[in-house]
């Protein structure tokens, strides 16, 4: 049996067999959506194996049961890039997911805006991506399944869904370009210059692994980002990780509205 066969047995057997409709990755700043799920939580110390997201502002814990009626699977942290040098870490709890019986992920992300229409507590609903970090998570893949074809990773049915859920919430939802760079440092103004001229609408230190992972499991994905402060060189404001942390629930609270309409819809 493999290791995501073994922990998804295990799981089943503390929070039931019934296959989750949604899986839910949350970023920083959005871990507290884990806690409204009515159900189980298993913290991710609890799975062998399974990866530890060491970054503060995230929730680590698999919470599984209801939402909005809805059965979900709520990852309340990711384990980034820049924590260990390996793109694929989320490739094990991803799996889990799949062999749940999932099929739908919906990613979240604290970004950096490049657009004056969306500032910091805005939401953006990705509809393509710029892998700007060069790292992939499929490298080392022996099977030609590591040719995963990239033209509409961000599936166009799901973000019709959360479209229509911003509008019914009368939530704005703009769609944009999301740029991944490596981190744990911050943009420089020049590379926002870049990224800008590459055609990106946001920045951000994540996402961009597992929607890669998400298409080779299968799955089908669509991202949003909140939006947390403005490229570096963009406005006066000092860039930090405690920003983020602080800036994250404004745009949180307006995602929270977006999730449960959606939920209703499914």
């Amino acid at each position: 049996m493999s290791r995501s066969a073994e922990l998804a047995r295990l799981i089943r057997a503390r929070a039931g067999s019934t296959p989750p409709v949604l899986g839910l990755v949350l970023g920083s700043g959005l871990g507290h959506i884990a806690d409204e799920v009515e159900g189980v939580a298993i913290p991710y110390t609890d799975l062998p194996g399974f990866p530890q997201a060491g970054v503060s502002g995230h929730n680590p814990k698999l919470a599984i049961g209801t939402l909005e009626g809805v059965r979900v699977a709520v990852f309340g942290g990711r384990v980034h890039y820049y924590e260990h040098g390996n793109p694929a870490e989320m490739r094990l709890a991803l799996e889990v997911l799949r062999d749940l019986g999932c099929d739908q992920l919906l990613l979240t992300n604290a970004a950096g805006s490049l657009r004056a229409d969306i500032p910091p507590g805005g939401l953006m609903l990705l509809n393509d991506h710029i892998n700007f970090a060069g790292a992939n998570p499929l490298i080392g893949e022996p099977t030609d399944a590591r040719f995963v074809p990239m033209t509409e990773a961000h599936d166009p049915g799901l973000r019709g869904q959360l479209k229509a859920a911003a509008e019914a919430e009368g939530l704005a939802l703009p769609e944009g370009v999301y740029c991944w760079f490596s981190g744990p440092s911050f943009e420089t103004p020049a590379e926002i210059r870049a990224a800008k001229i590459l055609g990106a609408d946001a920045v951000g230190m994540s996402t961009v692994p597992e929607v890669i992972l998400a298409r080779f499991l299968g799955l089908r994905v669509a991202a949003v980002s909140v939006m947390t402060n403005m490229g570096a060189g963009m406005a006066n404001e000092q860039i930090s990780h405690e920003q983020t942390k602080a800036m994250a629930p404004l745009g949180a609270a307006k995602f929270e509205k977006i999730l449960r309409r959606m939920l209703k819809t499914l």
